[in-house]
This record gives structure tokens, C-alpha cells and sequence, in this order.
């Protein structure tokens, strides 16, 4: 199983262009199943800092 910040709210903010449910971007979304291992872990890692 991959793992994913996604807690099934997917709403797109028009301004940051960010998922106010996961944080993610559209295009870390979109490649997130074909992304490594390492580098989902350093984006769910950043997710925090982009609530802010």
C-alpha cells in the first residue's frame, strides 16, 4: 500500500494553486502513485509547513 497524506477532501484553493485536504499540488497528485518511496516521504514531510 502507498503511503498518502489524502484524507479524501479534495478541494483545490484557486490562490496557492494547493489541496486544502492533503496540501499537495495538482501535479504531486497526479504522479503521486508513480512517485519513489523517498520522495513521498520529503513531500509529506514539507506538507506541514504549507498550511501554514
Amino acid at each position: 500500500m502507498i503511503e498518502t497524506p489524502c484524507i479524501k477532501v479534495c478541494v483545490i484553493d484557486p490562490a496557492s494553486r494547493l489541496c486544502t485536504g492533503c496540501w499537495r499540488t495538482l501535479d504531486e497528485i497526479a504522479a503521486w502513485a508513480s512517485l519513489p518511496p523517498e520522495t513521498r516521504r520529503r513531500i509529506m514531510a514539507e506538507l506541514p509547513a504549507r498550511k501554514g
